[in-house]
């Protein structure tokens, strides 16, 4: 499950927005950034790719590829195999959480967060308008 990371300011500018596309709420839930979900949309397409057919298809360095990859894996949005070569040895690839557990995921760091905004408000005492 991804981790809460309870920032009213992204769920405010979301809401702002009249009609959030998927990379808008992606952006705002999972707290990533846009390339990260357009790296998250190309692996969707285009599963079991290695670092450097992303950076191919992205049009960036495999550095920043790397990077991207380590967030959406930490965010539970993306998982690493092997693939074993036929000259011996393996290469890492990548697959995207599949879109219905992506969507699931949303919801539930949303509900979490949501919890947390419950607790702190049952938290406030008499003394709070203080």
């Amino acid at each position: 499950m991804a981790e809460t990371d309870p920032d009213p300011q992204r769920f405010r500018d979301l809401m702002l927005d009249a009609e959030p596309g998927f990379e808008e709420v992606m952006v705002c839930v999972f707290d990533i950034q846009r390339h990260e979900t357009r790296t998250y949309r190309v692996l969707c397409n285009q599963p079991e790719s290695t670092v450097e057919e992303l950076a191919a298809e992205l049009e960036r360095d495999r550095s920043n590829v790397n990077r991207s990859l380590s967030t959406l894996r930490e965010k539970g949005l993306a998982e690493r195999g092997r693939r074993l070569l036929d000259g011996g040895g393996h290469v890492y690839q990548y697959t995207a959480t599949p879109l219905p557990e992506t969507r699931e995921l949303m919801h539930e760091t949303l509900d979490e967060w949501t919890a947390y905004v419950h607790s702190r408000i049952d938290e406030f005492g008499d003394g709070a308008l203080e």
